[in-house]
């Protein structure tokens, strides 16, 4: 239509090249009525085209549903209701089993180390507790950090998923001081508290702020000295059977029953020395924070700060409370926090009446897996994180360990699903799974790491392909320090277990 207009468009000449005035106009007056008949045509070329799309348009605006559904797929049509929302389905107690001698021509060929030493492994149903493959399942082994998750039972069970430690301030035996008394929460602020974190969410800011607070009411100005009671853990703080070198790398550091930033120098600091004493150091910065707040209550403080034992009867007149121990056992695991491992392992003894020692942590480990009905005796516990290389578990009772997590009959162990880390995507698995030989794993994978200079250890649980849980544990011990081969081996293994039906 564009060409047919451009042909029939008239010449037009301007009357400064003589053309008579008359004859211009006449032309003009011919030349517009040609444009308007041409214009009438491309609308009427246009009605044509755009009349039918109304026409098949228009019901959908104006027609029933029923008309305008007619003829669609039924993917492609309105749905007459809408789909009750299930959430995610347990599994099947039908799917079925793996077949042990397909699980064990994949497993054997992942499990290969890299260079010296050997693996043992356990796999289980979860449901019914059959063991579907084993090399050495009963043989003891060093497990590092897989230490963590008979902590978290103990903590678990022990102490409760929703208890919460207490941080306080009592009024001392002598007028003019007060006592902080930690209560096991060594992941203390030194601002304000921060109720939706886990790593602070009590503050020694908030702390001193109510401590004021309350002294301003007992009209009490000053001068105000501060104690520290620190008195809840005994024993040694530091424990003789790790290595000097791996305090040195802060890999922990002597134990408190208050401190900052789970025992070091700054939230979310890796790495490097940390305070060696960090409860005396958490007392000299609530001892400033109280300073601070006290000065516009005309309050005054000492700066020193001595250590006593708070009277048995003394009046509370402030405290903050931790996060849920169900959320430091989270941080724990996904984190591999050797500092808050023990001193969950501690207070999991206190509660059960024991000393809050590393002796006591121990014990209460080994009890509380017993009444599990887990079998201990052949178990060596040097501690409750897994640096101590005197640890000796099997992979035979970490896995029943894990069973008893996720399908066990004491519910409150469920409170330490969340902190296995993923596969490729949280905690110490975040940066494996991303080859092609272990990619089927990712973010199915659920396991605890342990790592230390010749121990590799996994052990946690995966959904199969056919919808059955498995438990696993692999441990390899005498491996070649630093092969980078071992982790894979272990990540092929539960990559494995992902990925195959094995019927």
């Amino acid at each position: 239509m564009k060409a047919q207009l451009q042909a029939a468009a008239p010449e037009t000449q301007s009357d400064d090249q003589g053309t008579p005035a008359i004859e211009g106009a006449e032309k003009s007056r011919r030349s517009r009525a040609i444009s308007g008949l041409q214009w009438l045509g491309l609308v009427a070329a246009i009605a044509a085209l755009i009349v039918p799309m109304v026409l098949n348009i228009a019901p959908a605006f104006t027609a029933p549903q029923q008309a305008s559904a007619a003829g669609l797929p039924p993917w492609q049509r309105a749905p007459e209701r809408l789909s009750a929302s299930r959430g995610v389905e347990p599994l099947d107690p039908a799917a079925p089993l793996p077949l042990p001698a397909k699980l064990a021509t994949q497993l054997d060929a992942a499990l290969t180390p890299d260079g010296g030493g050997n693996f043992t492994a356990v796999v289980q149903d979860a449901l019914s507790g059959d063991v579907l493959y084993e090399r050495d399942g009963g043989k003891n082994r060093v497990p590092a950090s897989n230490m963590k998750l008979l902590t978290a039972v103990a903590a678990l069970r022990a102490i409760g998923p929703e208890t919460r430690f207490s941080t306080q301030v009592l009024a001392g035996a002598k007028s003019g001081t007060v006592v902080l008394r930690g209560g096991g929460d060594v992941l203390l602020a030194a601002g304000r508290s921060a109720p939706e974190e886990v790593m602070g969410r009590a503050g020694l800011q908030t702390l001193a702020a109510e401590t004021v607070q309350a002294l301003s009411k007992r009209g009490v100005t000053g001068p105000i000295s501060v104690q520290l009671d620190d008195s809840l853990f005994t024993g040694k703080a530091l424990n003789p059977a790790w290595s000097l070198e791996d305090v040195d790398a802060g890999e922990t550091a002597p134990l408190f029953p208050l401190a900052m930033n789970g025992g070091r120098d700054a939230p979310g600091a890796a790495g490097g020395p940390r305070p060696q004493d960090a409860a005396l150091d958490a007392a000299r910065t609530f001892t400033a924070k109280l300073k601070s707040e006290g000065a516009a209550a005309g309050l005054t403080v000492r700066t020193a700060v001595v250590r006593a034992v708070a009277p048995a009867d003394a009046e509370v007149l402030a405290d903050v409370e931790s996060a849920t121990v169900r959320q430091q056992v989270d941080l724990m695991l996904e984190t591999s926090d050797n500092y808050l491992a023990e001193v969950l392992g501690r207070m999991a003894s206190h509660a059960s009446g024991g000393p809050a020692s590393n002796d006591g942590a121990t014990a209460a480990v080994r009890t509380q897996l017993g009444q599990l009905g887990i079998d201990t005796a052949s178990m060596r516990l040097s501690d409750v994180s897994g640096l101590s290389p005197a640890n000796q578990v099997t992979t035979r009772q970490f896995a029943e360990v894990v069973r008893a997590i996720t399908s066990g009959t004491d519910t409150r162990l469920r409170a330490a699903l969340a902190g296995f880390p993923v596969a490729g995507l949280t905690g110490t698995l975040d940066d494996r799974y991303v080859d092609a030989s272990t990619a089927s794993g990712a973010g199915l994978v659920r396991a605890k790491t342990g790592t230390l200079n010749s121990v590799i250890a996994l052990s946690g649980y995966v959904v199969d392909a056919d919808g059955r849980l498995l438990v696993f544990s692999f441990i390899g011990n005498g491996l070649t320090p630093g092969a980078a081969g071992n982790k894979v081996a272990l990540d092929r293994a539960a990559s494995a277990l992902a990925s195959c039906g094995c019927r």
